[in-house]
């Protein structure tokens, strides 16, 4: 047997071990440590929402000087800015505030809508959620809804706005 056979034996028994040591350790870490969705007895609760807040400002007629002083193209008699309000959420379970968030409006000129995600675990059981949100730069709370949910352990419940079907949605 030539120096170049022994050789090549050896790499390939140097190759047999470093494979099977990588398998060892893949082997190891797709059962270890063990993963646990949720702890036992518990739900989670997701808030899921992409809402556009109410313009800041109102759309408002120009004056006669204001529409003088623009070029003939860009002459529109109505003037509506764009920028929007950010939508801030709040959810309490059982009295207690399970999450507050404000979340500014997305774009470079912010008219885009705002996103919230949210996921907390709860214990099972019946509690009683508090959902409120406003979604225009001044006053109080637009959308508000107080309901009953019974969690399940190991089941989730998704907190979701749909303005044109009436606001907040409670999906298990």
């Amino acid at each position: 047997m030539s120096a170049h056979m022994a050789g090549r034996w050896t790499s390939y028994g140097l190759q047999a071990v470093c494979y099977a040591a990588f398998m060892a350790v893949v082997g190891y870490f797709s059962t270890s440590p063990p993963y646990v969705h949720l702890p036992e007895g518990k739900a989670l609760v997701k808030l899921s929402i992409q809402h556009a807040g109410q313009r800041k400002e109102e759309c408002r007629e120009r004056t006669p000087e204001e529409l003088a002083k623009l070029a003939p193209n860009m002459r529109s008699a109505t003037l509506c800015p764009r920028e929007r309000a950010p939508v801030t959420v709040e959810v309490e379970v059982d009295g207690e505030p399970l999450f507050a968030v404000t979340a500014p409006p997305s774009g470079f000129a912010r008219d885009g809508a705002s996103s919230i995600y949210r996921r907390v675990a709860v214990p099972a059981g019946s509690h009683r959620f508090v959902a409120r949100m406003r979604d225009s730069a001044t006053g109080g709370f637009t959308f508000v809804v107080d309901r009953t949910v019974d969690l399940q352990a190991g089941r989730v419940l998704v907190l979701d706005f749909d303005a044109n079907r009436g606001g907040w949605i409670f999906r298990t």
